[in-house]
């Protein structure tokens, strides 16, 4: 009872908030309700000063709420699908070159980079925080959010080819982040870090993941092809998603990287031989209304996520600077390898520019930082993550049109 009226608060909220944003705001869907449900938290935190609503019993609630097991283990698999779904893959394939740089070697520089400043930042503030945790952070901030990112790009006319790569680095960095947040995290627990265990973990997390979604993604496209009833074929694709995901996360593979490959697969893989135009329209318009429901709710979650956080003025200070850090390292990973290799890359400076204030993090990078054990340096960065997402989505996410035009 108490998971039913938590959804039916979250879609209540959306429903409003959608509505609000349609009528007064006129902002982008995800900005728009990210805003509104901002707004709404930081009315809940400040109402103890001037009215009696019970912020620790929701602060409480929020927290058993359990943000980063909703967004990981059930949200991000759908919004993954129905994203990779909807992409072509000859767009993709045509910036594959550039996408990998970003995805693979932008992923493992960025952590470096954030890491070493981070580092830096704290001790600058006297705080004594272990390297380890500064790399953690590194890791599950440098992969641009593929939920932010496709819910915000589509709608700002950005030129098409920069969109292809920053919709593919998003569909594919996710994966090498949180393979690499996982193998810390785990060195973490044993206080000693081994390469060929890392490697092992890459490969089991990542190819795993790969390998599966394709396996799925095949045996999805035979039950299709052999059925024409677009009821049935909607629910198979539920199904696979669900069950696909789940499964790929019980045996400690990439469920994101799974459900990527899965949702290309079976959206551009012979798909007038795969699903009639009939139920080729209702699968495309079932997985949009997915795509947009849990992008809702997503959104509305993150904000609430303000609720939870403790503020320290130091922390503030540090929020702010990793804004910065995070900025810096982005414009690292774009403009290097776009100096150093030009051919390889094929971008001019100005796509280069859009790509660079085009990285949006959002809900992936705070289910991860959710996710530690707490301490201390938890908390350090939360905040850290909490300021790089807020600006993100709402700086970055309102201005990447005009940087584009």
């Amino acid at each position: 009872m108490r998971l039913y009226l938590a959804l039916t608060i979250l879609i209540c909220l959306s429903a409003g908030f959608a509505y609000v944003n349609q009528r007064l705001l006129k902002l982008p869907f995800v900005i728009g309700l990210f805003v509104l449900s901002t707004i709404l938290s930081l009315f809940v935190i400040s109402s103890k000063m001037w009215f009696n609503l019970p912020v620790e019993e929701i602060k409480t609630y929020i927290e058993l709420a359990k943000i980063d097991k909703i967004v990981i283990n059930i949200l991000l698999g759908f919004l993954l699908f129905a994203g990779a779904l909807h992409t072509s893959w000859e767009n993709l394939k045509k910036q594959i070159k550039t996408i990998a740089t970003f995805a693979l070697g932008g992923v493992v520089l960025s952590t470096i980079i954030i890491a070493g400043l981070f580092y830096g930042l704290t001790q600058l503030f006297n705080l004594q925080i272990d390297l380890l945790y500064c790399l953690i952070f590194g890791a599950l901030i440098t992969p641009t959010d593929p939920i932010a990112v496709l819910g915000i790009l589509k709608k700002a006319n950005v030129p098409k080819k920069t969109e292809h790569i920053i919709v593919g680095e998003s569909l594919f960095n996710d994966g090498v982040g949180v393979v690499i947040f996982v193998a810390l995290l785990d060195t973490l627990s044993t206080e000693t870090f081994s390469f060929p265990h890392f490697g092992f973990l890459f490969l089991q997390e990542a190819i795993g993941g790969l390998l599966m979604g394709l396996i799925l993604g095949y045996s999805l496209y035979l039950l299709l092809k052999s059925a024409d009833h677009y009821q049935t074929e909607v629910l198979l694709t539920l199904a696979f998603v669900m069950a696909g995901y789940s499964f790929c996360n019980y045996i400690h593979i990439s469920g994101a990287l799974a459900m990527v490959a899965m949702g290309l697969m079976i959206g551009n893989f012979r798909p007038k031989i795969t699903m009639s135009d009939t139920t080729q329209e209702y699968v495309h318009k079932f997985w949009e209304l997915v795509d947009v429901i849990l992008n809702a709710v997503l959104f509305i979650i993150i904000a609430f996520v303000l609720i939870v956080i403790d503020f320290e003025l130091k922390y503030i200070y540090i929020g702010l600077i990793s804004v910065l850090i995070v900025l810096f390292s982005r414009i690292v990973i774009v403009y290097l390898p776009h100096l150093l290799f030009p051919k390889l890359l094929n971008l001019t400076n100005k796509e280069a520019k859009t790509i660079s204030w085009g990285g949006l993090r959002g809900g992936l990078s705070l289910a991860l930082v959710l996710s530690l054990p707490d301490c201390e340096p938890k908390n350090i960065l939360l905040i850290a993550t909490y300021f790089c997402v807020l600006f993100s989505i709402i700086v970055q996410g309102l201005t990447i049109e005009k940087v584009a035009k």
